[in-house]
């Protein structure tokens, strides 16, 4: 049985909210310390994390790589994690802010 707590959503910069699994959002350092620190973030008590600063289409690869390294993470030799070139700079922008 899943409960509402299962699940973040991650609203970003147009304000388009993906509904992500809690495990998955996790792989994120900084949305684990938003979510689980001993600080009572807002984000904390509602599930749902702002990112004003990364646009849809990166924030959809964001949330694609938190659903492939918690699927492949147990493997010894994980399948190769495909970016396009045309995003990789800002994708690698958005992962170091998200520390993943």
């Amino acid at each position: 049985m899943t409960s509402a707590s299962d699940y973040v959503t991650l609203i970003s910069a147009e304000g388009h909210e993906f509904v992500v699994e809690r495990r998955c959002a996790l792989v994120s350092g900084t949305i684990k310390a938003m979510l689980t620190g001993p600080a009572s973030f807002a984000e904390s008590r509602e599930n749902t994390v702002n990112f004003p600063e990364i646009s849809t289409p990166i924030l959809d690869r964001v949330v694609d790589y938190f659903h492939y390294k918690v699927r492949y993470s147990h493997m010894s030799e994980m399948p190769e994690f495909r970016i396009e070139p045309e995003i990789a700079l800002e994708l690698l922008m958005a992962a170091n802010f998200l520390d993943t």
